[in-house]
């Protein structure tokens, strides 16, 4: 399978009246970003530790409401090699979060054309419920393959034994919900667990890092191949945060080394000039960052098709 051609399988349903993936390819590494969809939430968590008045500034300034927004829900497969990596599973569909625009994860593959059953490797950025969610949907696991690797950082894992909330700034009954998912999910996932230290080589070209900050093991994928590159950020960056790298997202368990592993990861980018793609960035989220003084600007790339 060419995921570079995928963009052109399948046609969008009556329900569906936007793209949903993008392919573009990294030398000879294929890659498809495809969106679960959108969540709403408030706008507070943005930045729970900005002047109201300066985050509503922002918040106008960008066209965007005052009080909820749908936050983007991106995930990513990569071909390398005979490997077809899933990084990031997205929410899955949980009828009691109430969220129908969310969790549209597997049916966006299938429309696609990639077969579960062709995933050799999954990559978890986090263990976040709209990052491994997808893997517990109903019916999921049993059309996975036996062999199937699931790749997250060992500090993630030991993070989710007993978790710490007391630096989160979460809307009520997300920290419940986030405890559920990734207790349910090692449960059903232990033996196919494959954690690392601080990076491992997934594939040729394709190197997950961990950066901690979000969450303890939080990490990074990043993608090189024929000079080409690109990093999957996951929860990393956030759509202010290049303007105001040093907000603080409401999902951060450490919000000030999630804030230096940000400025960190931007700068690098900026200097480097590699592609960024990331979860929670409007879909397709596939652009370049830029310096602009103490901070930094997204430059989005033209869309190719």
């Amino acid at each position: 399978m060419n995921l570079h051609n995928t963009s052109h399988l399948g046609r969008p349903g009556p329900e569906e009246l936007v793209p949903s993936r993008y392919a573009l390819r990294i030398g000879e590494i294929d890659v498809l970003v495809v969106s679960d969809g959108v969540l709403p939430l408030p706008t507070a968590m943005l930045a729970h530790n900005a002047a109201p008045a300066v985050r509503a500034a922002w918040l106008n300034d960008m066209f965007l409401p005052a009080d909820a927004f749908d936050w983007a829900l991106n995930v990513v497969v990569v071909r390398s090699g005979e490997q077809t990596i899933l990084v990031d599973a997205g929410l899955g569909l949980d009828p009691e979060l109430h969220l129908p625009r969310a969790g549209q994860l597997i049916k966006r593959l299938e429309a696609a054309g990639i077969d579960l059953g062709s995933v050799t490797d999954v990559v978890l950025t986090h263990m976040h419920m709209d990052h491994v969610g997808g893997l517990l949907a109903d019916g999921v696991k049993e059309q996975l393959r036996p062999d199937l690797r699931i790749h997250v950082a060992a500090a993630e894992v030991k993070f989710w034994e007993a978790p710490d909330f007391s630096h989160v700034s979460m809307p009520p009954g997300f920290p419940d919900a986030l405890r559920a998912t990734a207790k349910r999910f090692r449960k059903e996932y232990q033996s196919q667990l494959c954690t690392f230290e601080d990076q491992h080589e997934i594939a040729p070209g394709v190197v997950v890092h961990r950066t901690g900050g979000h969450t303890p093991g939080h990490s990074v994928v990043r993608l090189a191949s024929g000079g080409d590159r690109l990093t999957f950020a996951g929860d990393a960056v956030f759509a202010a945060g290049f303007e105001h790298p040093d907000w603080y997202n409401g999902f951060e368990h450490d919000p000030e080394e999630a804030a230096r592993v940000r400025i960190r990861l931007l700068r690098e980018l900026a200097e480097t000039g590699g592609l960024l793609v990331a979860t929670h960035l409007p879909f397709p989220s596939v652009g370049h960052v830029a310096a602009d003084g103490d901070a930094f600007r997204w430059v989005p790339v033209f869309w190719d098709y």
